[in-house]
């Protein structure tokens, strides 16, 4: 099943603006190493499973993986060889809104080698640059 909200509040919601620094959610919180995000853009429900399945298979579920954002934006499409107007189309799919600096994956109780390359394997999953971070580091 995808991640997606269980209800919402409105349906639809307008496209919004890809620019901006990410102030909250920019820190390493629950894991010892994290996966932050370099450039602005979306991440659809689909890309955040195959980063998390990705991780998860590298690692052979050993650790602790969190996953720090959650697909809570509607997208919309009108169906094909539709005429212009007549309203919004419906739901296509949900989507996270990623800023610059965001933590998108952390994860704990393995050791650092095996948290960059699986790291690694879960980036090339993701639509955007990102860098791999540590807590060591920001010490």
């Amino acid at each position: 099943m995808p991640l997606m909200p269980k209800r919402v509040k409105y349906r639809k919601c307008q496209r919004g603006r890809r620019k901006g620094v990410a102030s909250a959610g920019s820190t390493l919180s629950f894991g010892e190493y994290g996966l932050k995000a370099l450039s602005n853009g979306w991440m659809t429900n689909i890309q955040i499973e195959a980063a998390r399945v990705a991780l998860s298979r590298h690692t052979q579920r050993s650790g602790k993986a969190y996953m720090r954002i959650f697909p809570d934006k509607p997208v919309t499409k009108k169906p094909a060889e539709t005429r212009m107007g007549k309203g919004k189309g419906m739901t296509e799919h949900w989507v996270c809104v990623i800023k610059r600096g965001r933590i998108l994956f952390e994860i704990e109780g393995i050791p650092e080698e095996l948290a960059k390359e699986s790291m690694r394997l879960a980036a090339h999953k993701i639509p955007m640059r990102t860098k791999f971070v540590s807590r060591r580091a920001h010490r």
